[in-house]
């Protein structure tokens, strides 16, 4: 995807890395479908888990430890589902691919 950072997608086809794709944020774009705010080739139960399973991406499930774990961090800004990526990150030792500047803010490694 030429939209990611050059760093983003050395990162991503780095072999030695393992990839995950939140189930958070499929929520979040079949959520921003259903209300007409993006559109995609198809309906997002399909063309998602197919998106997915083409990039070779594992899909990290939304778990008790890290719904737990929201509560703690800072009030940066209340966006449920970047807070929960957060969380999760945190959790599992994992680093966010984002180019926002608020969730860059947070106490979790990001790269762009």
């Amino acid at each position: 995807d030429p939209s990611l950072s050059l760093a983003t997608r050395d990162a991503i086809a780095d072999p030695a890395n393992e990839v995950y794709v939140s189930t958070a944020s499929f929520w979040e774009i079949a959520i921003k479908y259903g209300l007409g705010k993006l559109s995609l080739p198809e309906e997002p139960d399909r063309y998602l888990p197919a998106q997915r399973t083409a990039a070779g991406f594992d899909l990290l499930t939304i778990g008790e430890a890290e719904t737990c774990q929201v509560h703690r961090l800072p009030a940066i800004h209340q966006d449920p589902f970047d807070r929960l990526l957060v969380a999760q990150a945190n959790c599992y030792g994992l680093i966010i691919a984002t180019d926002d500047a608020v969730v860059q803010r947070y106490p979790v490694r990001t790269i762009w």
